[in-house]
């Protein structure tokens, strides 16, 4: 019987969507406002879901204090209140769209867990604005 446990945390950080090799004005056209060269914030909303079996010794798919430290280490820790343009490696050549930023969440994430666990990033960069990502 599969089951999933999902956890929520939020962190808030700063970036700039542009593409190098296009102008202020195309950027502009394309990414409107969020290709402020000066930058923009969001608080985002993440929800980790944990898809396995339950263990029969403890009831558990996966210990939640267990989840909260992961969450706590590869998201918090790294990204919480920087500018993802300037301080985080994975975007040194990649575009922080809110499709990518979960991409990177999840490969953070899905390193730290048993391979028989199943991971899903739900990540809201706005109220009305969020990505949904399950592995390649």
């Amino acid at each position: 019987m599969q089951v999933t446990i999902s956890r929520k945390a939020h962190f808030n950080a700063a970036h700039r969507l542009f593409n190098p090799n296009w102008s202020d004005e195309k950027n502009f056209e394309i990414f409107g406002k969020c290709s402020n060269p000066n930058f923009h914030g969001h608080n985002y909303e993440l929800i980790v879901s944990i898809t396995g079996e339950i263990n029969p010794e403890t009831g558990f798919v996966m210990n939640l204090d267990e989840l909260k430290q992961i969450i706590q280490e590869q998201v918090d820790d790294y990204l919480d209140h920087k500018n993802l343009n300037l301080e985080i490696p994975e975007f040194k050549n990649l575009n922080p769209t809110v499709e990518n930023i979960s991409v990177v969440i999840w490969n953070r994430i899905r390193e730290k867990l048993d391979a028989n666990l199943k991971l899903k990033i739900t990540l809201f960069e706005t109220p009305r604005n969020f990505v949904e990502y399950s592995g390649s």
